[in-house]
């Protein structure tokens, strides 16, 4: 980016390396320092991934959900992978989510904003920095950004060089989703088309079919009336935002640019970026950083996080209460969700804080089942039950929905119409990290979760009638 004004921050005492300053977890350690600050320089004069305006054009979008007024729809890879960069699973991921979208557009009666784990989502954070394999002890694979999967010790070294390869392969992807998305691929008549085939499909079909039918029925009486994609440029494109974890520092700070027209700052490496649970102590590196760019920010909520912690990180990553700015993805695991969320409600309603709440029923669900990570489907649908029905409760909006998925069919996580069986984790099992929902798995908890948006409709239709 071209600056035309002096770069500014709406962070006191911030720049984009102060981080380095602060303590930092989850960093890996690069032997050859020499090399990695090399590499570092050389990525700050490439061109950005993502550009401000588009991040800005997102935090307007987050901020209509922050008043109650859309969703958001966040969704991808666990952790991408290199040797799985490939067209079609780009299209497939594109086609699934498109699908997923469609669904919840009809039942909140409302905008989704789409927001995709990808072109970036490469590093990862650990439970323990080594792994230990037959009698053998390296480094722990942290992402395909840092290391590689391959059990070696020269594959588990974390190579500078890689950052280079995640940058190519994040500006590939972006070229082609935006070809997707604004190239006609994303005609709501193909989405709609591809949902219908799903409903036909699948062995709980008949519990979608009505769905279905109703948004058949709106878009011919569209039709009718004139609207179709052939003469209305929305329906046959759409917007489609990309998020990853801002996990890697010296990756980020690299790609840190000030705006031309603004004079801020912005991480071009997406449009979001998100803290994780791991690393959101308040004097720590992770949230240094991103006090400072101008991107709408995500914060992992896990068990530990108490209500007074909460707004803690909401002042420090968001002082001027921005509707828009920050995304609270909460991931609790079904049996914990009661117990925790119902007070971090109440502690930002108190404090009148502007935030959007997402509920990442992913994370806390992870269980162990013949040998593999699984998540079971039936665990993950009731967390997101129980997050629906506390926000009613609560008469706060719920925001979103953030899932890790895949647009093949994988068999990683357990249940679903098509039941993924224990036995059958084996059959397909590709993930790099943690397990995802297949295909058919994502598109019917979309269906679910349009059963619990009708439902706030309907309580949020009775508390204006009141």
């Amino acid at each position: 980016m071209v600056t035309t004004t002096p770069p500014k921050s709406a962070a006191p005492g911030w720049k984009p390396s102060s981080w380095r300053d602060k303590p930092a977890l989850q960093m890996p350690h690069y032997a050859d320092g020499e090399a990695l600050a090399a590499m570092e320089a050389r990525l700050s004069s490439y061109p950005p991934l993502v550009f401000a305006g588009e991040a800005r054009a997102l935090k307007a979008e987050l901020g209509r959900v922050s008043e109650g007024r859309g969703f958001v729809l966040q969704g991808g890879d666990c952790a991408e992978a290199f040797a799985e960069h490939h067209p079609d699973a780009i299209r497939d991921f594109f086609r699934v989510f498109l699908q997923m979208a469609v669904v919840l557009t009809y039942a909140s009666a409302s905008s989704v904003t789409k927001v995709g784990r990808i072109a970036g989502q490469f590093a990862k954070p650990r439970s323990s920095p080594m792994e230990t394999q037959g009698g053998l002890e390296l480094p722990s694979y942290r992402g395909d950004i840092v290391n590689d999967i391959a059990f070696t010790e020269a594959g588990r070294a974390p190579d500078p060089q890689r950052m280079e390869m995640a940058y190519r392969q994040s500006a590939a992807t972006l070229n082609l989703l935006r070809a997707f998305a604004q190239g006609g691929y994303a005609n709501l008549d193909n989405v709609h088309t591809w949902m219908l085939g799903f409903v036909a499909d699948s062995p709980q079909g008949h519990r979608y079919r009505a769905l279905a039918d109703r948004i058949s029925e709106t878009l011919a009486f569209m039709r009718a009336c004139g609207i179709d994609p052939s003469t209305t440029p929305q329906l046959r494109s759409t917007d489609l935002y990309t998020s990853h974890e801002a996990l890697l520092l010296g990756y980020e700070e690299a790609f840190t640019r000030v705006d031309s027209l603004t004079g801020e700052y912005y991480s071009t490496t997406g449009h979001m970026i998100w803290i994780g649970d791991r690393t959101r102590q308040p004097d720590h590196a992770h949230i240094e950083y991103c006090r400072g760019v101008n991107n709408p920010i995500g914060l992992k909520c896990g068990p530990s996080l108490t209500a007074e912690g909460l707004i803690e990180l909401i002042d420090i990553l968001n002082p001027r209460n921005e509707a828009g700015r920050l995304t609270l993805i909460c991931r609790f695991g079904v049996d914990k969700v009661e117990k925790h969320l119902p007070g971090l409600i109440r502690a930002v309603q108190r404090e009148g804080r502007r935030v959007v709440w997402s509920c990442d029923p992913m994370h806390g669900n992870t269980v162990a089942a013949g040998g593999y990570k699984t998540r079971p489907f039936d665990r993950i649908l009731k967390e997101v039950q129980s997050f629906f029905a506390i926000h009613r409760g609560e008469g706060t909006h719920a925001g979103g929905i953030h899932v890790e998925m895949t647009g093949t069919n994988v068999t990683e996580c357990t249940g679903g119409a098509r039941a993924v069986t224990e036995d059958s984790l084996s059959h397909r099992y590709h993930t790099h990290c943690d397990p995802r929902l297949n295909a058919e798995q994502a598109i019917e908890l979309a269906f679910l979760i349009a059963e619990n948006l009708q439902a706030e409709k309907q309580g949020r239709s009775a508390r204006e009638a009141a």
